[in-house]
């Protein structure tokens, strides 16, 4: 079954009794026929699971370490069918030293074994009395478990091509280097730590950002399982931490202080961290890979199917989290801001000419502009605000955008262009009743002639209003809205200019052109060049043409940001929007995207400047490099399959 690059993982927290073995691994035992059950490919569980991590002397008691040893064995016959790996934590004894281990196993067998690279010296847990650090053993094969030859050291990579993972334990993470920077380096692409991490004011938030950090600079998935309940608390308290991070960003966290056990699941995309390295050309240039490094091969099941599906998928990944929502509007909005700061103080100009039509992507500009100037301390009466009125223009589109411009004090011009272009028209020997591409694209272009010979008269600078989405469309009229001289928006998508209208409408500005902003987001996106119908009302609505702006944002971030293939964005797609759109419509403008997105490259070739905001852009002259002539025959091909696969259901 296909997994589309993504990787089920889980943490387990058992119910545990310090120095009970039995008892540990047949909790162990549960937890992992549990893990299978819900196709997880690999199950990490905490520091010393078997036995327990807070034993102390304890582990200086040869029936201790015999017994934990016995429980591995028995474990391994009686999970020999579980299709889960599972990582487990025990006492290893290794030519008369013993080593705080990991213990990989899957089908019976032991894959190897990774023992812990830093151990602590604090007064409560004084580890070095007990376990020896791994560079103390030369051994690379020990015996264990009633098995042989098994693979040993912290130099241990599992994986296939599809993906690889290594170990780290407990203190390893907290080391200036951690062993799982080395192991990234040599190709791991998930972590596992098992963890023995006790409680205390404010370590919790440490430890996050750590994990946070580690994730991030490694580019790597993050599984974190630290003991729970039933460690002892002769001193301190375990909570059971569990916690998913990928790339820096949290997946999944267990409960702390939870009496019962635990079982978090959650997938990690190989896929999508293989894409950031792969663009990051300094991943590996600067870190000398290791010839140390053994790689064991293992075949992961196939499990990820639509009906067990745990990742939760953002349906407007351009859109900032509550939590961070208005530190990011602004961010947003200053670096728009700073871009034009920048143009208008290299050009020396003290004025810019810009198109308001009263909808969404004319007002984000002529915000940012009124931002820029006051940031300047030049006049708003510099800024040259034109209407321009014509076929399709409304009387709401037409108000709002009269009013918008008075409220906020610039200059307001208004110009016509319904004569000019019908004498266009006559001079080119187009019917006016025609509402062709020519009719349509005759007004985008008059109106671009407009503000540039009005920007010769004022010595200014034209402003763009075209956005990232219209880009990724081509949904922009060549030599028309195409053009300008600094395009504020175009590296904001569709999705993401709503909300930053949104947001300045609530902090920005005052009451009176907040009300405006508000009217704006409730009107359709439309380009105003067919008449309006009956009622004076717009008729023609942009997404009802090209589609809705939401899915394709989604699929430009996808494609764009990780180079994903239309089958996995579809499959992305039908989680993120599972109770908006109906698969059969995902995959219509799926494929109007993936033909817009390659037919108009042309335009994106020789768009103005305009700075970038986000991860994702498409200026050719940084982000997106790209032939104008790039055929799409694979991604449409694999758009047919789709759609017939769907059709054959």
């Amino acid at each position: 079954m296909e997994n589309f690059g993504l990787m089920r993982v889980a943490i387990a927290i058992p119910e545990l009794k310090v120095a009970d073995c039995v008892f540990n691994s047949q909790k162990i035992e549960q937890l992992v026929k549990k893990a299978s059950e819900q196709e997880v490919q690999l199950v990490c569980f905490p520091e010393l699971s078997v036995t327990g991590y807070t034993c102390a002397d304890l582990f200086n008691q040869r029936l201790l370490i015999e017994q934990a040893e016995c429980e591995v064995e028995r474990l391994l016959k009686s999970l020999t069918a579980c299709n889960s790996i599972f990582i487990i934590g025990a006492p290893v004894r290794v030519a008369g030293k013993l080593y705080n281990a990991a213990i990989v196993c899957h089908f019976g067998k032991i894959l190897g074994v990774v023992p812990k690279t830093h151990i602590p010296n604090y007064t409560e847990f004084y580890e070095k009395r007990w376990f020896e650090p791994a560079k103390n053993c030369s051994q690379t094969e020990i015996e264990y478990a009633g098995q042989q030859s098994i693979p040993f050291g912290t130099e241990l990579l599992f994986g296939n091509k599809f993906a690889t993972f290594s170990i780290e334990i407990g203190e390893d993470l907290w080391a200036p280097s951690p062993p799982s920077s080395k192991h990234t380096v040599n190709g791991a692409h998930v972590i596992f730590n098992l963890s023995a991490s006790s409680e205390s004011i404010g370590k919790d938030d440490l430890l996050r950002s750590l994990i946070c950090r580690q994730s991030a600079c490694c580019v790597a998935g993050y599984v974190y399982a630290s003991a729970g309940f039933g460690e002892s608390t002769t001193d301190v308290v375990f909570a059971g931490k569990g916690l998913i991070y990928e790339n820096g960003t949290l997946l999944s966290q267990s409960q702390r202080f939870l009496l019962e056990e635990q079982l978090i699941v959650n997938e990690i995309d190989v896929e999508r961290l293989q894409a950031d390295r792969q663009r990051m050309t300094a991943y590996v240039s600067e870190h000398s890979e290791c010839v140390n490094y053994r790689k064991i091969g293992i075949e992961y099941p196939s499990v990820i199917c639509n009906s067990s599906f745990n990742r939760t998928i953002n349906p407007l990944p351009f859109i900032p989290s509550e939590t961070i929502y208005n530190e990011r509007c602004k961010e947003i909005f200053s670096i728009q801001s700073l871009g034009l700061v920048k143009r208008l103080k290299h050009t020396q100009l003290q004025h810019a000419v810009i198109g308001v039509s009263g909808g969404l992507d004319s007002t984000l500009a002529l915000l940012i502009t009124v931002n820029t100037f006051d940031k300047l301390r030049l006049s708003r009466k510099n800024i040259i605000g034109v209407t321009m009125p014509g076929f399709g223009t409304t009387g709401k589109t037409y108000n709002n955008a009269m009013f918008l411009m008075q409220a906020l004090g610039i200059t307001v011009r208004e110009v016509n262009i319904v004569k000019a272009c019908r004498q266009h028209f006559e001079d080119i020997g187009h019917n006016e009743s025609v509402y062709d591409v020519t009719f349509e694209n005759a007004q985008a272009r008059e109106r671009m002639q407009i503000l540039m010979d009005i920007a010769n008269q004022t010595g200014g600078l034209v402003i763009g209003t075209g956005d990232l989405s219209e880009l990724a469309l081509g949904w922009t009229t060549y030599n028309g809205d195409h053009i300008s001289m600094y395009a504020v928006n175009s590296g904001v998508p569709k999705t993401l200019v709503h909300h930053l209208v949104k947001w300045a409408a609530g902090t920005q500005v005052d009451e009176k052109p907040a009300k405006i902003l508000f009217d704006i987001l409730n009107t359709p996106v439309s380009p105003e060049l067919l008449p309006a119908d009956s009622s004076g009302n717009i008729a023609q609505k942009t997404e009802d043409i090209v589609g809705p702006y939401e899915l394709h944002d989604f699929f430009l971030y996808y494609t764009v940001r990780f180079g994903f293939s239309p089958r996995k964005i579809f499959f992305l797609a039908q989680h993120a929007f599972k109770d908006l759109y109906a698969d059969e419509i995902i995959l219509k403008w799926m494929d109007v995207f993936f033909s817009r997105f390659f037919s108009q490259q042309f335009k994106r070739s020789c768009i103005p400047d305009g700075t970038k905001v986000g991860s994702v852009n498409l200026s050719p002259r940084g982000d997106w490099k790209m032939p104008s002539d790039a055929s799409n025959v694979l991604w449409q091909k694999e758009i047919e399959m789709l759609t017939r696969l769907f059709l054959e259901k």
